[in-house]
């Protein structure tokens, strides 16, 4: 028994007290225990250093545009982490984060919404999204890059060439219709659908409150419409749930963050810093998609 128990000792077991010995495989069992099933092998989350590194900004831009400052630039924090990502995996690391960003957006402005107008952009945004569904799967992640660098470098070209106007006439509703399918097709490959609705919303000249809030609500529509078309094309896996459970708490610090911003900066600085980062964000990804 001795002989026994100094042989166990040497491979780094030791039995408990009153256990048997005799079963087989007892002592395999104790210094390697069983494999963990392939469940819990997804869960890990990730760990390197430059995803969090572009990631963090990217949650808390976002949640400064869900906060009705600087809106619309919410389009470049897929673009920003698919500098260490692809981006599929990037928008679906966001998805639990559009979520509760959208919740706490509602509840703030529930009594503000355009009920009519909101009517009237939520199928076409569906559109947009079935769309979206169809070709995510058609196109490979290089090429989804590529697009979603072509359309972040078509807003910034759109902002600095082509300003919305507070005078401009209402643009039509067929242009409406077109825009807002557009901003639902973008919103799924990229959550971005912010910049080309702005160009349809803007010169309806609504209070800053009413769009917000029409805002707010239309994309909580649309964010949740789009939890079952990601899972259906696989990308809700338990390792990207996992790495947005880490960077949940950036979600209403960015909202709070985006209150405290307008409150304190000056706008104009926080412009030129958004537009230098989509600049360099949408030129790199146009890269990967295109070019490399």
């Amino acid at each position: 028994m001795a002989a026994l128990l100094r042989a166990q000792g040497r491979k780094g077991a030791r039995p408990r007290p009153g256990a048997s010995t005799s079963f087989p495989g007892w002592r395999e069992w104790r210094v390697r225990p069983p494999d963990r099933p392939a469940l819990f092998a997804s869960l890990p989350v990730l760990h390197e250093p430059f995803f969090y590194a572009v990631a963090v900004p990217a949650v808390l831009l976002l949640g400064v545009s869900k906060s009705g400052f600087g809106a619309g630039f919410g389009s470049l924090a897929v673009p920003l982490m698919a500098l260490a990502v692809p981006v599929p995996q990037a928008a679906a690391i966001m998805m639990p984060l559009l979520l509760v960003m959208d919740v706490l957006g509602i509840a703030a402005f529930r009594r503000d919404v355009d009920r009519r107008l909101l009517a009237f952009l939520v199928p076409w945004a569906l559109v947009g999204t079935v769309v979206g569904t169809l070709l995510f799967r058609a196109l490979p992640a290089a090429m989804v890059a590529g697009i979603v660098g072509v359309f972040t470098l078509l807003f910034l070209a759109q902002r600095l060439l082509f300003p919305p106007r507070a005078d401009a006439p209402p643009p039509s509703r067929a242009v409406g219709a077109l825009l807002t399918a557009t901003s639902g097709f973008t919103s799924f490959v990229a959550h971005a659908g912010g910049p080309p609705l702005n160009a349809y919303v803007i010169p309806l000249r609504l209070s800053p409150l009413v769009f917000t809030a029409t805002m707010a609500y239309l994309f909580f529509v649309v964010n949740l419409s789009k939890w079952v078309p990601y899972a259906w094309l696989g990308l809700l896996d338990g390792r990207n749930l996992a790495t947005s459970l880490v960077l949940m708490p950036l979600a209403p610090l960015g909202v709070w963050a985006g209150v405290r911003i307008a409150r304190r900066i000056d706008p104009v600085w926080f412009y030129r810093c958004v537009y230098a980062g989509m600049l360099l964000t949408g030129l790199k990804l146009v890269w990967d998609g295109f070019l490399a």
